[in-house]
Parts: C-alpha cells; structure tokens; sequence
C-alpha cells in the first residue's frame, strides 16, 4: 500500500469546529482500517482538530475518547466504540538549538521529523524500521529501533504537553517530574490525549549499510554479543529453516575522516552483491540503500524508505522482547517450532535494544533482544500459533509489543512489570473516570 492509497484508506475526516461537529453527530461513511487492514475500527466517529483549544474542546464532549496515530498498530491500542481522535493536522515542528531538543506536534511522523531536522544538522537517536509512524504513538507504546547501546525510540523523550480527561493541558517533563515522568510516556493512550512531544536531538550523522547473507545461527551461541554489537544497529532475519539467518543487515556510524570498506565475510555470512529486500523475491526497491554507500542517518536506519510500501503490505506482526543475555536460549526454544511457523510466516527478525527505565517499556531495567514475527495475513492460524509461541518463551519472561498481536493473559502481564501498580494509579491520577480506558486497557492493565 503506498502512500497516496493509505491516505485513501484512512477515511474521510471531520473538519471544522470539532464541537459542533461531534454535537450535530456527523459520522464517516467508509469503514475505517489500521494500514496494514488487519483491524476495523469500532467507531465512525473521527474528530480531526486543528489545534490544541480544539483538541481541549473534543475531550471536553466525550465521554468517551481514544487518540489514533498512524494507524501502524496491529490490535486494538487505539480502538473505540464511541470516538477517535486524530492529531494529524498538529504537524508544527520546533527546534531549540540550546537545549538540543525539538518539539512535535502530536500528528507528526518521523518521515517529516527526520529531513526537517536533519537539515538542521540534528538527528534523533534511532529510528524504527521504517519512519512512517507518528513520533507520538511509537512514544507511548514503547516501538524501538535498534542497537545494542540505543534505547528504543521513548527514551528520548524529555517532555510531553496532554490534554488530560478533564480539557487541561498539562506538561511533563522529565526535568521536573523525575518520579512520575518514567510512567507518563509509555503510556499506552491511557492518560490523555497527546498533543506535543519534546525529544532530545544530538548533531546528524551518516551511516553505511550492507547486507550479508547466510548466517548460522549457531554463531549466537558463543558470539551473540559481538554480532549485535559490531555496528550501530545490526538485524538478523531468518526463516526459522536450516538454523540460519538468511539475512544480516549491518548499519554502520561513519566516523569523520574514516576510511571503510565491509569485510567479504561475517561470521561465515557472506557479502551481498546486489541490493536485497528482507523477503526473499520482492523487489529492494522500496528498501533503504545498501551496498556500503553512506548516507543520512533517517535514510539508512529504517530497513524501509518513506514514500514506499513498508514490509510486504498486507501482513500481521507479533514481536516478543527476552533479555538478551538468554538470547540464543530464546531462539532454539522458538526454532522448535519451526515446521508450525513457517507456512504462515513471511520473515522473523531478530534484534537488540538497550534496556531503560520508563515503567511500561518492554526493555524496563533489562537490556534485550527483540524476537519479531512478520505473518502471512492468515489470522486464524496465527492466532493458535501465538499462544505455543508464548509458551515456548514464557521461561523467558518475554515481554510482548503493546501495538503488536499477543494473546498473552493479563495475569501473565502483570508478573512481567514491576511498576504496574504505579503506572494504574498514574492513570487514575490523570483520568479518573476511565474516559481513555478501552478494551484493550480494560482487558490487558485492569483485568476483572
């Protein structure tokens, strides 16, 4: 799906004076759908505000309210059976040289974020595997990127402005809310609707790309560490078959004045001679440069660039997060499983994230692997595949991706963070009556 056609799918949006709008009752005529068409929104109701005043105005009238981002989640995150609201048209982007921040509005992505900054001589620290979800939701659900020494994309959050449950605008910040702040910004869309974020920016850099092909998978056992850890952000890609990774995508920091050339071999993988898409027989087309050429760090670290389709289009993604210390241990338990998995799977990835300190992060206090399912849109199988592939990593104590499918039970979840208690009070702090609660947080953080 390229752009041009998501923007299509996406509906047709209110406009105008969102309280008169919401009050007269307009309603959407097309059913509307996340990008990848797996999920149907409950609602029709979609209020679309120019402006904070008109953002306050929205939650001011609903009883009921939930934020949509991108729409890149996979499951019901952002759902709502009375109304959404979409931060879009809060596009502004503001640099402060002086304190090496940039402030976004709620609807900006990191597709308009990065070249804008960039050429500002500034760049975020991490970017996902492909830049064309909203800074905003990637923040609260915890989405990552890569690299063993690079936090996910949250953790370079310094502050947050929200329209609390009440219409009050409220600003957090990391600065002068140390104890609460760790809890506000994976928050799930539960504590309001989020109308600005602010990021800590550092100076741009290049980076080269390359792939290499055909890596035993036995090569973790002994050097898991050293293979994520050779380059800024490395990625692995198998297919569960033969205890390989088909692929190994290495990203690599140009350091100024150097002179690099990748090796022929890595670990036994070799060299790619020509430009590759994860899926073996899809065209590279829409895939970030590699082939060693260096480039802008928002054009190499994403696997995919902007204005193309992202991954394979119609598919499902399921992603668990093991501590990356029992990293192989993780990746035998799941390759048992392989002849299961691999006629409803397009592509698993494999990859490290840094650990952090935000309460509802997956890598919370433990430095991790992320073990990513990219299916075949064939729901019914994956849906009994995922709870043998949650068994098989529950010695583990995988921590699934809140915006991805998992049908792990709450009281699973809830032994996998420490800090849910504080994050339930947090919420109640800031939305005392539950108008940001939906199925999603009653069934996975308030479980009955």
């Amino acid at each position: 799906m390229d752009k041009r056609q998501f923007l299509k799918t996406s509906g047709v949006l209110i406009t105008g004076s969102v309280l008169s709008r919401l009050m007269a009752g307009e309603q959407q005529t097309a059913a509307r759908t996340n990008w990848a068409g797996n999920y149907q929104y409950s609602t029709d109701r979609l209020l679309q505000p120019k402006t904070v005043e008109e953002v306050q105005k929205a939650v001011k009238s609903c009883n009921k309210l939930k934020a949509l981002g991108a729409r890149h989640s996979f499951n019901g995150i952002a759902d709502s059976k009375e109304n959404q609201i979409s931060l879009k048209l809060l596009d502004q982007i503001a640099l402060d040289p002086k304190s090496r921040t940039v402030t976004v509005g709620g609807g900006v992505t990191y597709g308009q974020l990065a070249p804008y900054i960039d050429g500002q001589g500034l760049a975020v620290h991490n970017l996902a595997s492909l830049p064309h979800v909203s800074v905003a939701g990637a923040c609260v659900t915890a989405t990552h990127g890569s690299g063993s020494k690079n936090g996910n994309l949250s953790t370079a959050v310094s502050a947050m402005e929200i329209v609390t449950s009440d219409g009050e605008v409220v600003t957090l910040s990391r600065q002068k809310d140390g104890d609460r702040f760790p809890g506000a910004v994976v928050a799930l869309g539960g504590l309001g609707v989020v109308t600005k974020v602010t990021l800590d920016v550092q100076p741009t850099f290049q980076v080269r790309q390359a792939v290499y092909e055909n890596l035993s998978l036995a090569q973790l056992e002994n050097h898991l560490d050293d293979i994520f850890s050779t380059a800024y952000s490395v990625s692995l890609f198998t297919d569960w078959q033969n205890h390989r990774a088909t692929q190994v995508w290495i990203k690599r920091r140009v350091e100024p004045g150097e002179s690099f050339e990748f090796a022929p071999e890595f670990h036994g993988a070799r060299l790619a001679t020509k430009k590759l898409h994860p899926l073996a027989g899809h065209s590279a087309e829409n895939c970030t440069e590699q082939m060693g050429i260096p480039g802008p760090w928002y054009e190499r670290l994403p696997h995919f660039r902007m204005n193309f389709t992202p991954s394979s289009g119609a598919e499902l993604q399921s992603e668990y997060f093991v501590p990356r210390n029992r990293g192989y241990e993780a990746i035998l338990a799941v390759e048992k499983l392989r002849d299961r998995v691999g006629p409803h799977l397009f592509i698993s990835e494999l990859r490290t994230i840094d650990a952090d300190d935000l309460w509802m992060s997956t890598c919370y206090q433990r430095p991790s692997m992320a073990i990513h399912f990219t299916w075949k849109p064939e729901w019914p199988a994956v849906k009994e595949l995922l709870p043998v592939i949650e068994e098989q990593l529950a010695p583990f104590d995988a921590r699934p991706h809140w915006a991805k499918l998992f049908t792990m039970p709450p009281s699973r979840l809830k032994s996998l963070y420490a800090k849910l208690p504080d994050y339930q009070e947090l919420l109640k702090h800031y939305d005392p009556r539950g108008k940001f609660r939906n199925e999603f947080l009653n069934t996975n953080i308030y479980p009955r």
